[in-house]
């Protein structure tokens, strides 16, 4: 989807996603989960080109980067941009 059909969520889930891509980036210190992190916001990314993302998929990337990145305060700020993102898709359905 494109320009005005595509779902508000989504273009949100993806700006979300592509700042904590950069900050990550652009953050100088290394750590242990790092690549962990770096490997689940490309999969974000590449849920937002589909349009529809899997919500439990969701939901997983987002806990192993919380997990992967959550002491590095530097980035706190878009981290909790893309956990807001991710909620606004709401709960998985129960099976």
């Amino acid at each position: 989807m494109t320009g005005s059909d595509e779902d508000p969520r989504v273009a949100g889930l993806r700006t979300a996603v592509s700042r904590l891509r950069r900050e990550l980036a652009a953050h100088p210190a290394e750590f242990p989960d790092r690549c962990i992190a770096e490997d689940e916001l490309a999969a974000l990314a590449a849920m937002t080109i589909d349009g529809a993302p899997e919500i439990p998929r969701l939901r997983r990337s987002l806990l192993l980067i919380a997990g992967a990145i959550g002491s590095v305060s530097a980035l706190s700020r878009s981290l909790s941009e893309v956990r807001n993102a991710v909620e606004l898709f709401g709960e998985a359905p129960r099976m």
